[in-house]
């Protein structure tokens, strides 16, 4: 199915099964066929929805930087709801994706049943922001000038990538040989436009403390650049939890398929229950053990 967004980019979209809506949304790295795993497994009782983000054949790959923006990527998901007549779904993302989820929630709250945000938090710490942004500028120009094809053969051996490829080597070699097709010119205005230019998650405090949407947070314990961001959504977003997956890294979804799906199920159950609640008043977090 093609969808056109606002701006007039066609988005390719995947969908399966039936029941209550389910959105994913990939990581950079990715593409809308990295959810293949999770595509399968919840359309057994879900309505499954997957895209390729914009700048990621076969969608749209605009050539101007002014077309990709983390408030694009936003629109761009709630295009694909409007487009499919959906008035609100699960939302999942992992790394970029997770980010445009959390945004989802704080612009669209209405839109969402549930968020769940995974490996998300790459240049939210405050002592890598200037860090993330610089590097993310040189990776988009290494895409630019090398190639993805080229360039995907060391983007791929990051350090919180290469725990997939010890655990997995088949699984880390598909997402390898994907991320080698992706297009030079949509990685490049990505990494500059989306990533290297989205707010950090703790300049969002505010709104994210008055956001009531439930949310569940998953990191890997080895994505070190996630940790720290993931506990922070847990202790603002009012109806939050938090899995950290052991020896683990960046690619949870396909590095650990069967947890990362038992999570999301037990957490949609929960979701749909009723009983993913804010959290408890009584439970201070200043308090260690109580007295009187």
């Amino acid at each position: 199915m093609r969808v056109t967004t606002k701006d007039g980019v066609g988005l390719h979209v995947e969908e399966a099964g039936q029941g209550t809506p389910i959105l994913f949304i990939h990581e950079f790295g990715g593409n809308h066929e990295s959810w293949e795993p999770q595509m399968r497994f919840f359309a057994r009782r879900h309505r499954c929805v997957t895209y390729a983000a914009r700048g990621y054949a076969p969608s749209g790959i605009p050539g101007s930087i002014e077309n990709y923006s983390q408030s694009i990527a936003v629109d761009d998901a709630l295009a694909v709801l409007d487009a499919l007549g959906i008035e609100k779904a699960h939302v999942v993302g992992l790394s970029m994706g997770g980010f445009t989820t959390v945004h989802l929630g704080l612009n669209a709250p209405e839109r969402a049943l549930s968020l769940t945000v995974a490996g998300a938090g790459y240049g939210c710490e405050k002592e890598f922001e200037a860090y993330f942004r610089n590097v993310s500028l040189e990776v988009a120009d290494n895409f630019e000038k090398q190639g993805a094809r080229e360039f995907s053969k060391i983007y791929a051996l990051g350090a919180s990538r290469v725990q997939f490829q010890n655990k997995d080597p088949r699984g880390w070699q598909e997402f390898a040989d994907r991320l080698a097709t992706h297009s030079d010119t949509g990685a490049a205005l990505t990494m500059r436009g989306v990533q290297a230019r989205r707010p950090s998650f703790y300049d969002l405090e505010q709104g994210l403390r008055a956001m009531q949407v439930p949310t569940l947070v998953i990191v890997g314990d080895e994505d070190d650049h996630c940790l720290q961001p993931g506990i922070f959504l847990k202790k603002v977003i009012p109806a939050c939890g938090l899995a950290v997956l052991p020896k683990t890294g960046h690619t949870l979804n396909l590095e650990e398929p069967a947890w990362f799906n038992a999570l999301l199920a037990e957490f949609l159950a929960q979701v749909e229950a009723g009983r993913w609640a804010p959290r408890d008043p009584r439970a201070l977090p200043g308090q260690i053990m109580r007295t009187k």
